[in-house]
């Protein structure tokens, strides 16, 4: 499963103005970035991190690398996507190589664009996307009973398997979630997730998209969206695509200003992709030269080597030791010479597990 996050929602919920704004974000990405490829239907956008314009200040770097995350679109769902309406089975399987869902809710009101449901509805739209994600689930879980039920006259194992697939099954026949079920924990179920990839297992973050005027406040149908979330224990965003797909044509500092006459200190776009990157269970190191300023990509509970082998695997292998800085330290004393002579550098070996915002300088032999 790739560490992407599937954008999802019914048609004419503001999904293609979102996705058009992470993609002119990721566009506007610096042309010599190895990694930034548009596809189609992705987008792969630098992850916002203010630390590295707060190295790159001490550092004085001839150019800074971000983190990044992928979205990729997913056309729009509709009631009976699971059945194959809309294409629907092709798109519901896009959202299976996705880690987490990103489901774009409709909270604007207006007469110009078309709501498929001919009114404005957000939990009842909500509704449609989780149960379609839910029948999904069913199906493939059908398929596997199926297999279990022959293996299971001849295999003690299969038998145990079987049973515990045919409990949750009963539990998605009541159009609840695989998430919700009681006994997600058990490494049963993570074996059945490993091979079907649940749909209605996946982390989600809602976004409710409002209109323009309600961006520097919260109310109306985004509370409701909002308060559904909590109740799920779901991370929540409320932003205007319209607007952070306006915000996407201007020059940085005008959009900043922008911003700042609407009281709002960061885009909801930004706050939709730190969050994706949350969520997916990443965080950064950084490393620091005259060269570059760059933020690595990791997963939270990595070791150092592990961390080391994003860099190269020859890194990995012929670990030796990790120079790490905290960053709070790294600014706070100006600097790695800074740090060093404050006694903050510290040496880290291979158990060593890494800290979001850690600077680090391996050592290692091939």
């Amino acid at each position: 499963m790739g560490l992407s996050i599937g954008i999802v929602g019914l048609p004419n919920v503001g999904k293609s103005s979102l996705f058009n704004a992470l993609t002119r974000s990721a566009q506007a990405q610096s042309a010599n970035y190895p990694f930034c490829t548009i596809d189609p239907n992705k987008a792969i956008v630098d992850v916002p991190d203010t630390r590295l314009q707060a190295l790159a200040r001490i550092v004085k770097p001839e150019r800074i690398q971000h983190s990044s995350v992928e979205f990729v679109d997913i056309a729009g769902l509709i009631k009976g996507a699971s059945q194959g309406e809309g294409l629907g089975n092709q798109f519901l399987a896009h959202v299976r190589e996705c880690a987490v869902i990103l489901h774009v809710v409709r909270c604007f009101e207006d007469s110009n664009v078309v709501h498929v449901s001919s009114q404005v509805d957000p939990l009842a739209d909500m509704e449609v996307i989780e149960i379609e994600l839910i029948l999904a689930d069913i199906q493939s879980l059908q398929k596997r009973l199926e297999r279990l039920e022959k293996l299971a006259k001849s295999s003690k194992p299969a038998h145990t398997q079987l049973e515990f697939a045919r409990a949750l099954l009963a539990h998605l026949n009541e159009l609840k979630s695989a998430d919700s079920f009681a006994q997600k924990d058990h490494p049963l179920f993570a074996e059945l997730n490993q091979e079907l990839r649940f749909l209605s297992a996946k982390k989600v973050i809602y976004v409710a998209n409002v209109g323009e005027e309600e961006v520097g406040s919260l109310q109306g149908h985004a509370l409701k969206v909002q308060e559904r979330a909590m109740q799920r224990g779901a991370h929540f965003v409320h932003l205007s695509a319209k607007l952070e797909e306006e915000l996407g044509g201007m020059e940085e500092g005008e959009a900043r200003e922008f911003l700042a006459s609407l009281g709002i200190a960061q885009s909801g776009l930004d706050q939709v992709i730190r969050l994706g990157f949350e969520v997916l269970g990443l965080m950064s190191y950084f490393t620091a030269g005259v060269k570059e300023v760059r933020a690595w990509t990791i997963e939270r509970g990595s070791k150092a080597p592990e961390a080391a082998g994003v860099i190269h695997k020859d890194f990995e292998k012929g670990f030796i030791r990790a120079e790490t800085i905290a960053y709070a330290d790294f600014i706070a004393y100006g600097g790695e010479q800074g740090a060093k002579e404050k006694g903050a550098l510290r040496i880290e070996g291979k158990d060593y597990i890494v800290q979001d915002g850690d600077v680090m300088h391996f050592r290692f032999h091939v």
